[in-house]
């Protein structure tokens, strides 16, 4: 039943390709984050999909082109995330802009319900675009805004790389630091495409997460999970 109720959202929503971002934190709850995934090129197509990890977690999300040139295109996106109970864990709305070139930037403004606001800030740079291989480095600054009164507002920054070979096989690494805890968070994975069509694909993601505080370390927890996406 869940399954069918999350297709349905997706087909609403027209979702965007998910990944984990990090685990539970004192004041930001388990959540994975829907973000547009390759598609930093000009494509003037609408782009849709749906994850569902192993952890229980799933999401959707959405990327419209709103406006565009020969060499640039700025789109809406939006996202609705679940975490595993199946209940909203948070909402997004934003703006892409990239280039032929394979570059972007991206802003997002997101609310995790009963628990904070967040104000993301992103790029990605490529490296490398050729028939077979392409390499993506990535940065972000996040503004975190807790509803707690108590708890200031604090920052995470954090960067890492995409690889990806003939659209097929990809890893990536990537770690991020937020001061407050002072807390360090590692992710590293790999993608294996499935199946792919003009109008859609399905990739099987798997990877290792941990974070470090000076306090605990949660040790190396692995993940997977598969991404169904489509766009017209």
């Amino acid at each position: 039943m869940f399954v069918q109720k999350l297709l349905v959202i997706s087909a609403m929503l027209i979702g965007a390709q998910c990944r984990y971002v990090y685990p539970e934190m004192e004041y930001s709850p388990e959540y994975i984050e829907c973000v547009p995934g390759h598609f930093a090129r000009v494509t003037r197509e609408v782009h849709g999909g749906v994850t569902v990890n192993s952890d229980g977690t799933s999401g959707a999300g959405l990327k419209v082109p709103l406006i565009h040139n020969d060499k640039n295109e700025l789109s809406a996106i939006g996202s609705a995330d679940f975490n595993k109970d199946h209940h909203l864990a948070r909402s997004s709305v934003g703006l892409n802009l990239a280039n032929e070139k394979g570059h972007s930037l991206s802003l997002l403004k997101t609310n995790i319900p009963g628990r904070e606001d967040q104000l993301k800030a992103a790029g990605t740079l490529n490296l490398l675009h050729n028939d077979n291989h392409n390499l993506d480095a990535n940065v972000f600054a996040t503004r975190h805004m807790p509803k707690e009164p108590s708890v200031p507002n604090f920052n995470t920054v954090g960067g890492g790389l995409d690889y990806m070979y003939k659209d097929k096989i990809g890893a990536s690494a990537s770690a991020a630091h937020t001061d407050f805890f002072d807390r360090n968070d590692y992710n590293v994975g790999g993608k294996l495409n499935l199946y792919k069509d003009r109008s859609s694909s399905l990739d099987f993601n798997a990877g290792w997460n941990k974070f470090d505080t000076p306090h605990m370390s949660s040790g190396w927890e692995p993940t997977y999970g598969f991404s169904y996406g489509w766009r017209f």
